[in-house]
């Protein structure tokens, strides 16, 4: 969904494209200057790719004139790795992507080779609606106007189409899909479209806040390019004469793929992670009470561990939320899991566990106030106190959580 199945626009191809759509012959008026009446549109939904990037699909709509033969595909989500501090800009959250336009063969080609599947649908729009989104798609075209700012659930590739295509039809999209609510969010498409990637998709989970659990409509759900075609197969459109009829004329697959499509759930995380925070607890417990002392050491040390993971996620989150633009990673409720202050925990657990230590009390209260916190962040989830939907991080740290204030809760002799 973010982008398109290649990487980067150049500009001189789009410069061609452009003028072969604006300067045509006598003899074939062509597609910029086509009547409604010569003109046919469609949308093109691509299916997930390989890379991380493509797993949200890819959509773009087709403009096709009769008379010439003439096909161009108009695409959004499009970025160029080697533009100018684009890591940085994309860490930040200040991301500028673009739109450009193929040859529908040489467009379509590429994702048969990709091997990602392609639905077409055939839009039943009246003459005077498809010059209009012609007009609009050709005047997002230009230099000026083609570049924008890029968001993951509300501005990317998927919903750019959609609201051209909204325009065309004088807002009926818009008024449809937003009277019914969506059982979605976006975290679950998230979570759902990663899933083959699972360590990305953990990776997004954790660092999604309460913003991507937020209820949705259908039309918002349409931020996956492939919601957005399932979901324009009910939505009525009226003609000249006042008519309602659907929006969709005809639908096919153009190519069925050959990757493997993503699971159609997400993926039930609360038990696999809280399986995972038993074990590490369990593990840390049980070697940290050994008589031997290098077992007995070992456990401090996998407390240490997973003390530094923590701080280091937690120290992320923060950054997200407070440094960035990346709006749903604000407010993350896993702070109150996974934060900066369980580094201090470490001169305590480094040290050898029989040592004398004055900072030792001050860890043992800090420990046993982040398992308060912990036990709260449980009870507020089970009593949906706070809005974020993250039980798979609570059960994965409260036991560890606890597991250390238990080691930690006698002072060394």
């Amino acid at each position: 969904m973010r982008t398109k199945w290649y990487s980067g626009f150049q500009p001189l191809r789009l410069l061609l494209v452009l003028l072969a759509l604006i300067v045509t012959l006598p003899a074939h008026a062509g597609l910029a200057t086509a009547p409604g009446s010569q003109l046919e549109v469609s949308l093109l939904t691509y299916g997930p790719g390989k890379v991380y990037w493509e797993r949200f699909g890819h959509d773009a709509i087709l403009l096709r004139d009769r008379v010439s033969g003439q096909a161009v595909t108009f695409n959004y989500g499009v970025f160029d790795f080697s533009q100018k501090h684009f890591l940085l800009n994309f860490i930040r959250g200040h991301m500028r992507y673009s739109m450009d336009a193929n040859p529908a063969a040489a467009d379509i080609a590429g994702y048969v080779e990709a091997g990602r599947w392609i639905e077409q649908q055939h839009l039943a729009l009246s003459p005077a609606q498809r010059v209009k989104l012609r007009d609009f798609l050709l005047w997002n075209l230009q230099p000026a106007h083609r570049h924008y700012a890029y968001e993951y659930f509300t501005d990317n590739c998927s919903t750019r189409v959609r609201d051209a295509l909204n325009l065309a039809t004088d807002g009926a999209i818009a008024a449809q899909l937003s009277q019914h609510p969506s059982s979605l969010t976006f975290r679950s498409q998230t979570d759902r479209l990663l899933a083959p990637n699972p360590a990305l998709m953990l990776l997004a989970d954790l660092a999604l806040g309460p913003y991507a659990d937020q209820p949705l409509n259908t039309w918002q759900a349409t931020f996956i390019p492939m919601d957005l075609m399932n979901s324009l197969e009910n939505v009525q459109v009226t003609d000249a004469s006042g008519h309602s009829h659907p929006l969709l004329s005809n639908q096919s697959r153009l190519y069925t793929g050959r990757l493997p499509p993503p699971p159609t759930q997400a993926p039930q995380l609360a038990w696999p992670l809280g399986l995972v925070g038993l074990v590490l607890a369990g593990l840390i417990l049980l070697l940290s009470r050994s008589s031997r002392p290098i077992l007995e050491r070992s456990g401090h040390w996998l407390a240490a561990l997973y003390v530094v993971l923590a701080g280091l996620a937690g120290t992320l989150m923060l950054l997200l939320w407070t440094l960035t633009a990346h709006q749903a990673a604000w407010g993350n409720e896993n702070l109150l899991l996974f934060n900066p202050l369980q580094w201090l925990l470490l001169p305590a657990l480094l040290k050898r566990p029989n040592r004398p230590s004055r900072y030792r009390p001050f860890a043992r209260y800090l420990a046993m106030l982040l398992a308060t916190v912990a036990i709260l962040a449980l009870l507020a989830r089970l009593f949906e106190w706070l809005p974020q939907q993250n039980l798979p991080w609570v059960l994965l740290a409260l036991p560890v959580t606890l597991s250390l204030a238990w080691i930690l809760r006698k002072p060394a002799n």
